[in-house]
């Protein structure tokens, strides 16, 4: 594609969208660039403290699990009190325990804080996803969510690659920028984000009622609830990048600054590929979509059993990184056209916690696996984990119908977004 083609397709993918979107994009990406603590986490325990890597596997499980119980809670809090709220209050929470957790010594006070930190963080999630189905029309969800997956992977990159190097002079300052900058975050949201919550408003269909949707009802909604178990064995893989990798290279004798190095090719790549990638997806079978991503990260993981210099690992996030930019968007899409509009936060909500199990089980698998029968076994694991939930994939989507338009372009399930109500505070 010529410059000029490129500079055309980038304005079309960044026109339409309502301002309200774009600040919530400069919130992701303030608070993605100062993401720190979970990158060094692990390296942190297992060098700074001396740790094993179990404890270090039960740390990153303890903040999984305070996930996985704000995120229902969350969930609730969006549809009942609203996103701004739920943001507010989240990010709030998440700049206090993470410098809080920077100053913890004991090893039951730092997995406790943890714990608090995985709550707070996880809480902001069903909020920033259900504000965005909101404010954004349905034929430009696929970009919106598309350009916020950006913006969280520019900030990963340049945040990845600082953590290495902020790690080697003090962790501690890594903790206390990461809890500036989401403060930061939330005095953004309170100054420039409206409510977005919908209007519910009586219908005929609900004989004067309005539309009741409970955790019961996601729970009761099989095909919803399949994506989500599914979408819950593709995040064991991916959270191996965080865990799995950064261990297995520091027993390897790397440093973290390598670690930082290669992971952030990750954030480099989607960076670079994820607005045209996405531009060519939107368009093709969902299914093979998913099937064909969902191997990739399989066996990207896999092939890091082979890796021995910093150049090696890079090459392997590469491949698991393909998988990344076209599983995120299709997902996503599948998601939302899923999910009622009066329900989008427990949606939203069940959706995360399938990410929060699985951060809550993949560092404790991964921890386990590098102790009891070294890093090798992991990557075969992973291979077999992309394998069968390749096929949950191509088994649950033979019973959906084809979607010409892309994974969110048609959106029939879900209603057009309401206006947003710049005077609802």
């Amino acid at each position: 594609m010529s410059v000029a083609g490129l500079r055309r397709a980038a304005r079309e993918t960044v026109s339409g969208l309502p301002r309200e979107f774009w600040w919530l994009w400069t919130s992701t990406l303030v608070n993605r660039l100062g993401a720190f603590v979970a990158t060094f986490m692990a390296l942190y325990l297992t060098i700074d403290r001396g740790y094993s890597a179990s404890y270090a596997g039960l740390v990153a499980a303890l903040h999984g699990l305070g996930g996985v119980i704000s995120s229902l809670g969350a969930g609730v809090m969006t549809d009942r009190l609203g996103r701004r709220p739920t943001l507010l209050v989240a990010q709030a929470s998440t700049a206090v325990s993470v410098a809080l957790l920077g100053f913890m010594r004991d090893p039951v006070a730092i997995a406790a804080v943890a714990f608090l930190v995985g709550m707070a963080s996880n809480a902001s999630r069903p909020a920033v996803q259900a504000m965005m189905a909101d404010i954004v029309r349905p034929e430009d969800r696929i970009r919106a969510f598309s350009l916020n997956y950006w913006a969280i992977n520019l900030g990963f990159a340049i945040s990845s690659m600082a953590a290495g190097f902020i790690a080697e002079v003090s962790y501690l300052a890594g903790f206390l920028i990461e809890a500036g900058m989401t403060l930061v975050c939330a005095v953004l949201v309170f100054v420039k984000l409206p409510e977005s919550r919908p209007r519910q408003e009586k219908t005929a269909d609900t004989l004067g009622e309005e539309p009741v949707v409970s955790l019961w009802t996601v729970l009761r909604d099989g095909r919803y609830m399949s994506v989500v178990g599914l979408s819950f064995l593709v995040a064991v893989i991916f959270q191996q990048g965080y865990l799995g990798l950064p261990v297995a290279m520091g027993e390897a004798g790397f440093t973290p600054a390598d670690f930082g190095l290669a992971i952030a090719v990750n954030g480099v790549l989607i960076v670079v590929l994820q607005i045209p990638v996405t531009r060519f997806i939107e368009h093709r079978d969902p299914r093979l979509l998913l099937v064909g991503s969902s191997l990739l990260a399989g066996y990207g993981f896999g092939l890091t059993a082979f890796a021995g210099t910093v150049g090696v690992f890079a090459l392997t996030v590469c491949v698991w990184t393909l998988a990344e930019i076209v599983n995120a968007p299709t997902q996503t899409g599948l998601v939302v056209r899923l999910s009622p509009v009066h329900g989008r936060g427990r949606y939203q909500g069940m959706y995360t916690m399938s990410w929060s199990v699985a951060a809550l089980v993949a560092p404790l698998m991964s921890g386990f696996v590098i102790d009891r029968w070294g890093a090798e076994w992991l990557w075969g694991i992973c291979a077999v984990v992309g394998t069968v939930a390749a096929a949950g994939y191509g088994w649950l989507m033979r019973g959906l119908p084809d979607d010409d338009e892309g994974p969110v372009a048609q959106d029939s399930s879900v209603a057009p977004a309401p206006r947003v109500d710049a005077g609802a505070v």
